[in-house]
């Protein structure tokens, strides 16, 4: 299960379909290959032609174009600014990450995503006016973690740093039991958003529905409630 498909938190407005994204290397091409399979309109670019020459093969864009995104003009010429978003994907090289993000929110670009390396380039990602700065490192690393040392926590969505939606599998001590039964809310203080199977999930269960330990449950919580399911 895909926690896209309940929308719990979309940054991008849906009616938006048409993205920038600036720097291609592996980050910035999973982004592009990812909203071009969704229907997207995306313009990849980047300041490496070897860089363009391979998303252009692999087909992740609807358009790619080699610039230099530390120069307005162009940026400008280009048409970047006319996007309402446009994800900066640039992480390891700190300056034209910085000055590129600064380009397109003085230009007046709505939404500007940005790719951060390190804390230190995430907090000057945000003085320079960065909508939402991401860590795809530090994601990977603590989604990497939870795997480990918490293999039924199948999916993770943290929403701020005490409080999480997550995906589980059902314990096997709550098999058989509907939801009125294990009073979720009042022994763990957690909510039961859905619960299903495969690609088919009941969303906002009833209290009568009944857990089965080969399905999953997804519920919201603090991450404290949720360290303490028997799982």
């Amino acid at each position: 299960m895909n926690f896209k498909q309940f929308n719990f938190r979309n940054v991008l407005r849906q009616d938006k379909r048409q993205f920038a994204v600036i720097g291609l290397g592996r980050f910035g091409r999973a982004v592009c290959r990812t909203l071009h399979k969704s229907g997207c309109e995306v313009l990849g670019t980047d300041i490496s032609e070897k860089l363009i020459a391979q998303v252009l093969l692999e087909k992740n864009t609807s358009h790619a174009l080699q610039l230099d995104s530390t120069d307005p003009t162009a940026l400008k010429e280009a048409g970047i600014f006319e996007f309402d978003t446009v994800i900066v994907a640039i992480g390891n090289y700190l300056e034209e990450s910085i000055v590129t993000t600064l380009n397109l929110k003085e230009a007046g670009v709505n939404h500007v995503i940005a790719k951060a390396s390190s804390e230190v380039h995430g907090k000057l990602l945000k003085r320079v006016g960065a909508d939402l700065v991401v860590f795809p490192e530090y994601d990977a690393g603590c989604a990497l973690a939870y795997n480990i040392t918490k293999p039924a926590i199948l999916d993770r969505f943290d929403l701020d740093p005490n409080s999480s939606i997550v995906e589980i599998k059902i314990p096997e001590e709550f098999h058989g039991k509907t939801l009125l039964d294990l009073q979720l809310r009042n022994r763990y203080g957690l909510s039961v958003l859905a619960i299903g199977k495969g690609e088919k999930f009941e969303i906002n269960p009833t209290p009568q529905s009944v857990l089965d330990k080969d399905s999953l449950m997804v519920v919201i919580g603090s991450n404290k409630d949720i360290d303490r399911l028997p799982i």
